[in-house]
């Protein structure tokens, strides 16, 4: 049974409207800027501005071949850092510091990067800790949704939250392997797809082709685990969140195996590489919610009934 006075006051708490909104634009900024960070590896402008924190000891220098994809990622990424400084104070949560905090972080890394010209740890580091930014940004807009207050009011039980869990800790490691084969300058270190030079397995086993082949597994594993995952929340209705959410991540993996193709067939083609980025990028962030969601509908620890079933699961 649903406890009215306790839903009630849930709804009261409701997040304001515009403070919803603009967690929603900041989120959406991420993507923009998670975009524009893979222009600048996609089209080689990591050092088209050679200095730091200005361009060429000017705010806003020509934009021009490779600065302008350069500079115009640093200045999306000074108005994402505006926007979660605006979020952090409009919060008042520490998730919101949080995130303010990993944004300041991700901007000296990529100082640190054009300081020290491109070291491949520091600029995996960057890529990464940009993940992070834009799990921690699309929480905050999953928390203070209307969804999320309507998850809250859902009758709870035996929701995967280990298996949709274990999914976000494979899609953040496939992650990190494409941060390394991009800063490796490995992406087209095997130049056929779906086969490795013709074959299953590749004949010689050199560092990029072995980081290569590393993704190309990866990107296996993470589609049988969310095959795995779908096949686990078929079970619910079909308007149910968890079955919802299943269908779209398993939807986005697929085009996102099929832009890792693509990024070979056109020879690593700057705005398809570019798009496979922040896809893959989509595909954790999503990965996120759908664990976050499987959370709040659980049974709490405390309220637990071995042998319970959601009335979905009851009527499926």
């Amino acid at each position: 049974m649903i406890d009215s006075k306790n839903t009630a006051a849930r709804y009261v708490d409701e997040t304001p409207v515009w403070l919803r909104r603009f967690t929603k634009l900041t989120a959406v900024w991420a993507v923009f800027l998670l975009f524009a960070g893979a222009q600048v590896t996609s089209t080689g402008s990591g050092l088209a501005v050679p200095d730091w924190p200005l361009s060429y000891g000017m705010f806003f220098p020509p934009m021009i071949g490779g600065i302008f994809y350069e500079h115009g990622h640093r200045i999306v990424a000074g108005v994402f850092g505006i926007l979660t400084l605006i979020e952090a104070i409009w919060l008042r949560r520490a998730i919101g510091w949080a995130l303010f905090g990993t944004t300041v972080v991700q901007a000296l890394i990529g100082g640190l990067t054009v300081k020290l010209l491109l070291p491949k740890p520091v600029s995996i580091s960057h890529a990464v800790v940009a993940e992070i930014a834009f799990c921690l940004a699309v929480s905050i807009a999953f928390f203070c949704s209307r969804g999320y207050r309507k998850l809250q009011s859902v009758e709870r039980g035996a929701a995967p939250t280990g298996l949709t869990t274990a999914l976000v800790a494979i899609v953040f490691l496939q992650i990190f392997a494409g941060a390394m084969v991009r800063h490796f300058g490995a992406a087209l270190a095997i130049p056929d797809f779906p086969l490795s030079f013709g074959r299953i397995v590749p004949p010689v086993m050199t560092l990029p082709v072995t980081i290569n082949f590393i993704h190309r597994c990866g990107a296996l594993v993470v589609l049988a685990a969310v095959i795995a995952t779908f096949v686990r929340l078929r079970r619910y209705e079909p308007r149910h969140p968890l079955r919802q959410l299943a269908t779209l991540l398993l939807s986005l993996v697929a085009l996102q195996i099929f832009l890792g193709a693509a990024t070979i067939w056109t020879g690593r083609q700057p705005v398809i590489a570019s798009m496979h980025v922040v896809t893959g990028a989509s595909t954790l962030a999503l990965s996120l919610v759908l664990a976050l969601t499987a959370r709040t509908v659980a049974w709490r620890a405390r309220r637990q009934q071995p042998g319970a079933l959601l009335a979905s699961e009851v009527t499926a």
